[in-house]
């Protein structure tokens, strides 16, 4: 039940007005890429009327941001998956499998998120949407770091938020790159390199 049989018709009207427009903001993204885009097209696309789409969105970057949430909704789940290992080879066979799972997501979503790259570069309000992201992840990775320095699995000296920080950028980096197809290696590979290098650093 996700409550909408409490909703009155109006209410959900608008509901699936708003579904409508970020359907046929995605279709006129993916095709006209972020800076061609307009709301005019979306609103002609969506199949609403003159201006509507103002009424849901303050303007195309607006639109986008909510997109970009549900997007990165398969990474969240990746990134919230349990994480309390009983040892370094537990820990690293959890965090490969997550770095595994976060490439692999992006690369499902991999022609929108071309566009949010380039959505990144020419607007501020889908910056500020994705450095948001980026904390979001960063703080995530910053309690996990915390857990296995306090089990005794990694070294405690290190700075767990900047190695945080170290390992959500590196990996970005490595996302991007396979996104825009400058990696060709094997995706298991990619995820086995990237796992070697941070747990052989961290982990005792």
């Amino acid at each position: 039940m996700d409550g909408s049989e409490h909703l009155s018709k109006r209410q959900l009207q608008a509901l699936q007005t708003r579904e409508n427009l970020l359907n046929a903001g995605r279709s006129v993204f993916l095709e006209k890429g972020f800076q061609k885009a307009t709301m005019t097209q979306i609103n002609k696309l969506a199949h609403t009327g003159y201006g509507t789409a103002y009424v849901y969105f303050k303007n195309k970057d607006d639109l986008f941001t909510e997109l970009m949430e549900t997007i990165m909704q398969k990474m969240y789940d990746v990134a919230a998956l349990p994480f309390k290992p009983s040892s370094k080879e537990e820990a690293f066979a959890q965090i490969l499998e997550q770095t595994r799972l976060f490439m692999k997501s992006s690369l499902e979503e991999k022609e929108v998120m071309k566009v949010v790259k380039e959505a990144i570069g020419v607007s501020a309000i889908v910056e500020e949407k994705w450095n948001n992201i980026r904390a979001r992840f960063i703080r995530g990775i910053t309690k996990d770091i915390l857990f296995v320095q306090e089990a005794g699995l990694a070294n405690e000296k290190f700075d767990a938020s900047l190695i945080a920080k170290g390992w959500f950028y590196m990996n970005e980096q490595v996302m991007w790159e396979l996104v825009l197809g400058k990696i060709e290696d094997d995706l298991n590979a990619v995820s086995e390199n990237l796992t070697m290098l941070y747990t052989g650093g961290l982990y005792k």
